[in-house]
């Protein structure tokens, strides 16, 4: 390993080199967020005088963790802290000073609550010695991040990440980067952030290119249901519904209080007072504002909103299993529950039952169709709605499905939520959901997918897949397994007709 050196905005930086790889890590893009900055709009970090060390990551933002169904499966972040708004940037090393190369910024997920870009299964070397500038990032989480306040401030988080991505617009050069070819993707949490991000006025301008793994634009609150998050917040925290009462209350009190509203609309006899929270398995999310973020994300690309960007978008085969399984929710079903979930969601209940039921097979129990149903109410559809009402406008969209199955859980976890990131990153085995060992060659392919379309806005196939053509007319899903890539024209068909209508 060797250290290297590179001058960015507020000062130089000392990263290190390792297999044809710079890593510089920790590099603040925002002043730390608390004190009198606390729950305020980010600003920019001071200038440090000197060679700042950035070979090892900082910190993360303030998060409860992982309960004990899920602790085993997701990995926890680092060390938290103050001084949480920071990135890490992989570049090629060798003879790449002078080059523009493709630039991606990864936003993670964590249900807005948890996560952070330091995590070993999102490290970047892999995909920046294919080619590119990767970037990972922290942004404010929980309260800290997406209450609407009292005062109108809302959606801090997405203002991070707009800050975060100024900072790639005006400092990537000096990695090798080229500003003006800059993809944001992220997962889960990072791809409802993607897609809201293709629709905020302050993010315009600032990517070429998008894409969006397992999220779409339909999970945001109405001010209305972000207020009342707000407040009852405030009341579990025992403080006063202003910002500046907010803003004193320790971080841990605020994270007690999240988790006990969290724990209140999972047993509302009112869902519909809490929007996308109910049954959404987060609290906070991305507010509809009017300012920061002027209509839900699918109402504005449903009116043409974000045509100017490329989208890469979809989800795996059987998301919701990652949840579903080790909650026992596959076991604890029955066919009343289903179709009285059904019901309450709008759909006709013993029409749909019937449907999933026969798509998911002869052994399927109650709670194997519950886990399909969730999977396409959470997941698929709102990214074909996506998809589909940008191909209305033209838009350039590609769609997939990762299938490739976890092997984790004695494979009972099967294509589930994150099963595709690690090799998107290729990062095989560092997650504790992956036990992947001997599929490199298909985080190949799929990393090789991934990168062309931070290229030039077209996908590479993976391997059997004679062409990857746009979603148009004819629906194309490009589902790529842990052997081949085919393209289906309108997979699953009846089950999209049911939700149509739905929005």
């Amino acid at each position: 390993m060797n250290d290297v050196t590179v001058s960015v905005s507020h000062g130089a930086l000392r990263g290190r080199e390792s297999g044809g790889v710079l890593a510089f890590l920790g590099i603040p893009y925002a002043a730390p967020p608390f004190g009198k900055l606390r729950m305020r709009p980010p600003r920019p970090p001071a200038p440090w005088g000197g060679l700042r060390d950035a070979t090892v990551y900082g910190a993360s933002a303030p998060q409860p963790g992982y309960g004990p169904a899920m602790a085993g499966l997701l990995e926890e972040a680092g060390p938290q802290g103050e001084d949480c708004l920071n990135l890490n940037v992989w570049t090629p090393a060798p003879g790449r000073a002078d080059e523009r190369l493709p630039v991606m910024v990864f936003i993670h997920g964590g249900a807005f609550r948890n996560g952070a870009g330091s995590l070993a299964l999102y490290d970047g070397s892999r995909l920046a010695a294919d080619g590119v500038v990767c970037v990972t990032l922290n942004y404010r989480l929980g309260a800290e991040g997406f209450l609407l306040l009292p005062d109108g401030t809302a959606n801090l988080g997405l203002l991070d990440q707009i800050a975060a991505l100024r900072w790639v617009r005006d400092n990537i050069a000096a990695f090798g980067g080229d500003p003006d070819n800059v993809t944001v993707f992220g997962q889960s949490a990072g791809a409802i952030s993607v897609t809201a991000l293709m629709t905020m006025p302050g993010a315009r301008g600032l990517f070429r290119r998008a894409i969006t793994q397992s999220g779409a634009g339909h999970h945001v609150h109405a001010p209305d249901t972000g207020r009342r998050i707000t407040e009852r917040i405030a009341a579990l925290a025992g403080v006063p519904c202003t910002r500046a009462a907010l803003a004193a209350a320790p971080p841990d009190v605020l994270m007690a209080a999240d988790a006990a509203l969290g724990q209140e609309i999972a047993r509302s006899q009112e869902p519909r007072l809490w929007g996308e929270s109910a049954g959404g398995g987060t609290t906070v999310l991305p507010v509809v504002d009017g300012v920061t973020l002027p209509s839900r994300p699918i109402d504005a690309i449903a009116a043409g909103t974000g045509t100017e960007i490329d989208l890469l978008t979809g989800t795996t085969s059987d998301e919701f299993r990652l949840f579903a399984v080790p909650m026992g929710i596959v076991h604890r079903m029955d066919d009343t529950v289903v179709k009285g979930f059904l019901t309450g969601i709008g759909l006709p209940a013993e029409k749909a039952y019937a449907l999933y039921t026969l798509a998911a097979g002869p052994d399927a129990t109650p709670g194997d169709v519950f886990s399909d149903i969730m999977t396409d109410h959470g997941y698929r559809i709102p990214a074909l709605q996506v998809a589909e009402n940008r191909a209305r406008h033209d838009a350039h969209t590609y769609v997939y499905e990762f299938a490739g199955a976890s092997t984790a859980a004695d494979g009972k976890l099967g294509a589930c939520h994150m099963a595709e990131l690690p090799f998107v990153f290729g990062t095989l085995g560092t997650s504790p959901a992956d036990r992947h060992s001997d599929a490199q060659d298909l985080s190949d392919q799929v990393r090789a997918a991934w990168v062309s379309f931070a290229r030039d806005g077209k996908p590479t196939p993976p391997r059997g897949a004679r062409a990857w053509r746009p979603y148009g007319t004819d629906r194309t899903v490009l589902r790529i397994d842990a052997d081949t890539a085919t393209e289906i024209h309108d997979p699953a068909a009846e089950r999209r007709h049911l939700w149509e209508g739905r929005r």
